[in-house]
């Protein structure tokens, strides 16, 4: 739908509550229970309150319609394959992501209060959502949360090296005192080692290369989705990821880390500002900002957020929830927000 993960310039406004309600409907329409509906629905609002719309409910229809047709398994039974004190493995049973990797962050964390670090992976499912969604878990309890995916993949001999990793997210989030806290949440970092790119600075083109070879070894090997032997499974999964937890208290005292995060971000802030930016603040800092909005005001919906919303409950026959909100609309290009 969108791949501008910044505010839309015009459109209208939606309580969350009510985007939560509706797009949970349409996944009851696929045989999902009434929790993971809700669940499922919860995750995709908090990544468009955080305006990270690419992983938000812009993906709402295109996991209904996987359920619908039989590729993705609408209620899975995860199954821990390894537990011992400080790993987790956990089988998602041909469903959706999120709640393989709810489980797993879960168990991590609670693994690295006691271990002082812990990791996990999880294997046979499909997507997991934004990545930072995994690792902003982990600072409620003051802990540092990472997390890679990557989906089955398999070079090309017919390419060129620019073609050898699958282009997975990777996140890491960390917390801060007063200041927002840093989350690093991004992929598709093959557009950073295009073989043009190669021809101008190898250099550059390596150190992208080796970030994503990382995540796909860590996200997909560990994972085990890399195998090329034929699932036996009548779903279709083709995802696995590797999540980690770090317990700060383990390497400073929490406040002293927290004040010093401050610190730092403070200083950041008062840099100068990068051309055709409007303030200075590291990865996580705007989308921050944009939650407490947005949970104030209402998820910022564009037009054809919303066109693409309508079709799916026309699809799905259930009621659209956009129509009392019209006088909700805004255009910041012939009205800039104060």
């Amino acid at each position: 739908m969108t791949s501008r993960n910044i505010p839309p310039d015009a459109g209208i406004r939606i309580p969350a509550e009510e985007v939560r309600a509706f797009v949970a409907n349409i996944f009851l329409q696929v045989g999902m229970t009434p929790e993971r509906s809700a669940e499922l629905a919860d995750y995709l609002v908090r990544s468009d309150l955080r305006c990270v719309f690419s992983h938000g409910t812009s993906q709402a229809i295109g996991y209904a319609r996987l359920m619908r047709d039989g590729k993705v398994n609408p209620d899975p039974r995860l199954r821990v394959t390894e537990d011992s004190p400080s790993v987790t493995t956990i089988d998602g049973d041909g469903g959706m992501g999120y709640f393989a990797c709810r489980e797993a962050m879960q168990i991590t964390i609670r693994k690295a209060l006691t271990t002082g670090t812990a990791a996990a992976t999880t294997t046979n499912h499909h997507h997991f959502g934004a990545a930072g969604t995994w690792s902003r878990l982990a600072l409620e309890h003051d802990c540092i949360g990472l997390a890679v995916s990557s989906h089955r993949f398999f070079p090309n001999p017919e390419s060129t090296v620019a073609g050898a990793v699958s282009g997975g997210p990777l996140s890491i989030a960390i917390p801060a005192g007063e200041q927002p806290p840093f989350v690093f949440d991004a992929g598709h970092f093959e557009q950073l080692y295009t073989e043009e790119i190669y021809l101008e600075s190898p250099q550059r083109f390596f150190k992208a290369l080796g970030i994503n070879a990382a995540v796909t070894i860590l996200g997909g090997l560990l994972a085990g989705i890399y195998r090329p032997e034929v699932q036996t499974t009548r779903w279709e999964p083709n995802q696995g990821s590797f999540i980690a937890v770090f317990d700060i208290s383990r390497f400073m005292p929490v406040d002293q880390f927290r004040a010093e995060m401050d610190r730092y971000i403070g200083d950041v802030r008062k840099m100068k500002l990068l051309p055709q930016t409007e303030v200075t603040m590291l990865p996580g800092g705007l989308e921050y900002l944009w939650e407490q909005e947005n949970e104030r005001l209402g998820i910022p919906v564009s037009d054809l957020h919303r066109e693409r919303l309508e079709e799916t409950a026309k699809e799905f026959a259930i009621e659209s929830p956009f129509g009392p909100y019209e006088n909700s609309r805004f255009d910041s290009s012939a009205s800039p927000s104060s």
